[in-house]
């Protein structure tokens, strides 16, 4: 309520309270001895200014509005704390007061008492025995499977060389039928472009493959290694060097590893 409402209530009130009091319903907040800031329903602000205008009062809904704002209860008081949750609070407290204080006197066994209560990790294969397939215990991956920088870079080299091909190709043929028309122009150099890149990609892959069995072949091929020297240390310190036409280790021909 505003004070333009205060007054427009004392003045119906005096001027007709037979209809003064059918503004008074149940479900609406009460206008008996009304002040500023208690809340009014708009229904009831309605019903006031038509009870005005009926009997000639010089104060429209417009004025009654003016100043009023959106009426917001109070949030209602807090239940107070029972003695349970007192005590509760109370000894929440004092453990977690004991708990920072075991911290800062003895880290390392706060640290050891924190994690003590936490399963401890195990690998796949003890948690899930009847897995189908493991993971973690096999064998390292093979130097075909491995993806080195190197491998990555040549790639990319190698992307940009035959895309630098087909658009030379391309312009070219564009370039050298140019008395040609458009529409020819355009299907030729298309043409010659798909062609180059078909060829780069026919030779790649040939080289590729024969890479692969040159692989394949040496490692089906047999390792053989020979102790062709040793050393004999005895305790006074003198060493005893055997001979040996060779030196060091003897390697099957090929690639040596």
């Amino acid at each position: 309520m505003t004070p333009v409402i205060v007054r427009a209530l004392e003045a119906a009130a005096e001027a007709a309270p037979e209809d003064f009091g059918t503004l008074q319903l149940p479900s609406e907040p009460s206008l008996v001895e009304a002040q500023a800031g208690k809340p009014i329903a708009h229904g009831q602000l309605i019903e006031l200014s038509r009870l005005l205008k009926k009997h000639a009062l010089p104060i429209s809904l417009d004025a009654l509005l003016r100043g009023s704002g959106v009426y917001i209860a109070p949030p209602p008081p807090k239940q107070p704390q029972t003695s349970e949750y007192r005590a509760l609070m109370a000894r929440l407290r004092a453990e977690e007061e004991a708990r920072v204080y075991e911290r800062m006197t003895n880290p390392s066994a706060s640290a050891f008492s924190s994690t003590s209560h936490l399963p401890k990790p195990g690998s796949f294969s003890q948690r899930f025995p009847d897995a189908p397939f493991s993971v973690g215990t096999g064998s390292p991956a093979t130097d075909e499977d491995e993806l080195t920088y190197e491998e990555v870079h040549r790639q990319i080299i190698l992307i940009i060389n035959v895309l630098v091909s087909v658009i030379a190709c391309a312009v070219f043929i564009w370039v050298a039928a140019r008395h040609w028309s458009a529409p020819k122009r355009l299907g030729l150099s298309m043409g010659g472009s798909g062609a180059v890149a078909v060829a780069e990609v026919v030779v790649y892959s040939g080289y590729v493959r024969k890479i692969a069995e040159a692989k394949r072949r040496e490692k089906k091929r047999p390792e053989i290694k020979q102790i062709m020297q040793s050393w004999v240390i005895e305790g006074s310190g003198h060493v005893q060097e055997k001979t040996s036409t060779e030196d060091g280790v003897r390697y099957r021909k090929g690639k040596h590893r």
